[in-house]
């Protein structure tokens, strides 16, 4: 069933109220088990409240080119509407930035909510002011413009993962970021994991509840089960 853009952000809003902990175990409830995104992966914020978003694929390669621009990185980005996270995909161990703050103003205005990028950026000092959250591969002031170009949006894509090499990105997977890491959703059971990860974190609400008033673990454990 395709989601409405409405119902989409609905989904969304309700994402960013579970943390990725309590995701990851409903994900391998499910027999999800990889959907984890590497470490290597960090958030340009010290301290990332959340990010999370659907996905809109950006890929590309390194190879030499002329020009002083990427007209197809600028027709990339204009496909961007409210709620899309953008995931950046290819050559991303070059030691270029896919993009900076300017690239960032324009994805933001469209309203794109954030950035997951295997590769590099630039202008994180802008970025942070922008408030415009972005988990990226490393930082350097190298631009793409000669070495990298953008060759395709809004197919599959690979993200390095944690439990495994890759993690298949789609169009419209969801993915969720906080200060533990971040995690794809994909779309088909996103509303089931979304309904089962705010279960979880009302359980643990109730648990956290009952220590505080002195239960002890065990009890918990017997009146709760396994968290």
């Amino acid at each position: 069933m395709t989601l409405t853009a409405d119902r989409k952000l609905a989904l969304r809003d309700r994402f960013l109220k579970v943390d990725t902990a309590n995701v990851a175990d409903v994900l391998d409830e499910l027999g999800l088990p990889d959907c984890g995104l590497s470490s290597d992966l960090w958030p340009i914020k010290a301290r990332l409240e959340k990010m999370g978003g659907w996905a809109y694929t950006i890929r590309g390669q390194m190879t030499p080119y002329p020009g002083t621009g990427d007209p197809k990185k600028m027709e990339a980005v204009s496909g961007l509407t409210p709620g899309h996270l953008s995931v950046w995909s290819g050559g991303g161990a070059e030691g270029v930035c896919f993009f900076g703050e300017l690239i960032a103003r324009g994805m933001q205005y469209r309203g794109c909510v954030g950035a997951v990028v295997d590769g590099g950026i630039r202008d994180i000092e802008w970025l942070d002011r922008m408030d415009f959250p972005v988990y990226t591969r490393y930082r350097t002031p190298v631009q793409s413009i000669g070495r990298w170009e953008v060759n395709a949006w809004q197919v599959e894509v690979y993200l390095p993962g944690a439990t495994s090499a890759r993690v298949r990105v789609r169009p419209d997977d969801f993915i969720l970021a906080d200060v533990d890491g971040a995690i794809l959703i994909p779309h088909e059971v996103a509303e089931d994991v979304l309904t089962r990860a705010e279960a979880l974190t009302e359980k643990e609400r109730l648990i956290r509840a009952d220590l505080e008033a002195g239960a002890t673990l065990p009890e918990v454990l017997a009146k709760y089960g396994h968290v």
